[in-house]
């Protein structure tokens, strides 16, 4: 028996309400800031990602791991161009380090590397 239906993933970060903002925006999810310390996206069926606030917030470092990556996101998308169109547009940036032909390296707002990624 499964002690939750739902897990969410949650990211430390220096400010939740711009990270959901961009996080929903993209995943075409609710975005939903209680307060300056958490926010969370939710998709209709049930999945979240979660942001917390950390003060002292020091990005990921990515390829490298002097400070660790720490964890990623995949998005699948039909198109990688214009899938990179519409993160930049959100507030991306393409990492310098791009090591495959089916994904592309992303950092969102706060440094977190993602992917963007085809089947």
């Amino acid at each position: 028996m499964a002690i939750a239906r739902f897990p969410t993933v949650v990211l430390d970060c220096p400010d939740p309400k711009i990270l959901a903002e961009f996080y929903g925006a993209m995943l075409d999810w609710k975005v939903e800031v209680p307060d300056e310390g958490w926010a969370h996206v939710r998709a209709d069926y049930g999945d979240s990602i979660g942001f917390q606030k950390v003060d002292a917030y020091t990005p990921p470092q990515w390829p490298g791991q002097d400070g660790p990556q720490q964890m990623h996101i995949d998005v699948v998308v039909e198109d990688l161009d214009a899938g990179e169109a519409a993160v930049l547009e959100l507030g991306a940036t393409r990492h310098e380090h791009q090591p495959g032909t089916t994904f592309r390296v992303f950092l969102d707002p706060a440094g977190h590397p993602f992917c963007l990624c085809v089947d």
